[in-house]
């Protein structure tokens, strides 16, 4: 939790409570379920949830918008960025239904009024986002084939509707389709070393 309040020193104490509580739910759900990785586990609040807020640190969801957590596995970017945007709306999507009903569980825990599990393909979920979220689902083109008739039509913000990717490593190969992507390198936000290779992908939806 140091990490989250040395870079989110203006969240509310709420917000850290729900932030702090969060850890205690995912090692009971943990258990009986591989939600997250249980190998990253001891480094929760970096390689998890601070690294799902790297999306909070280069955009700012205004209240009203309805965003996609895409591929949201255990909950992850939709859970830590409802608690950091209370105002926005995250539909949180995934295919397995064993992963959904936990974590409609952990949203219930939490009161998070402002985030909604499916367990659909996100392919044939029929509402429009403002924005799409996703962490470590596949590849970027597949991703984009999939959502690229998933955003509302009409922007409420000064840049298009799109999709904003949670990536590693090299990705020289994945956006070469994609020339207008804009990458953030989380470096630049965070000064841990696993921050080193990770960035933020924002690719709207033209």
């Amino acid at each position: 939790m140091k990490l989250i309040k040395k870079y989110f020193p203006f969240l509310l104490d709420q917000q850290i409570y729900k932030l702090y509580y969060l850890k205690n739910l995912y090692a009971y759900w943990n258990a009986y379920v591989n939600l997250i990785s249980r190998k990253t586990f001891h480094d929760f609040y970096q390689q998890h949830v601070l690294f799902c807020l790297g999306i909070a640190k280069v955009f700012y969801f205004f209240p009203g918008s309805c965003v996609m957590d895409l591929g949201t596995g255990g909950g992850f970017p939709g859970i830590p960025l409802s608690i950091v945007f209370p105002n926005t709306e995250f539909i949180l999507v995934d295919s397995i239904k064993k992963k959904i009903k936990i974590i409609e569980q952990i949203i219930y825990d939490l009161h998070l009024k402002n985030a909604h599990p499916i367990c659909i393909r996100a392919e044939k979920l029929e509402n429009k986002f403002d924005f799409v979220v996703t962490r470590a689902v596949t590849k970027i083109d597949i991703i984009h084939n999939w959502i690229k008739n998933k955003f509302k039509c009409k922007s409420t913000y000064k840049i298009k509707n799109g999709a904003l990717y949670l990536k590693g490593g090299n990705i020289s190969e994945e956006i070469k389709k994609f020339p207008h992507a804009i990458i953030y390198p989380l470096k630049h936000y965070f000064k841990e070393p696993f921050f080193i290779t990770k960035k933020v992908v924002w690719i709207s939806n033209i």
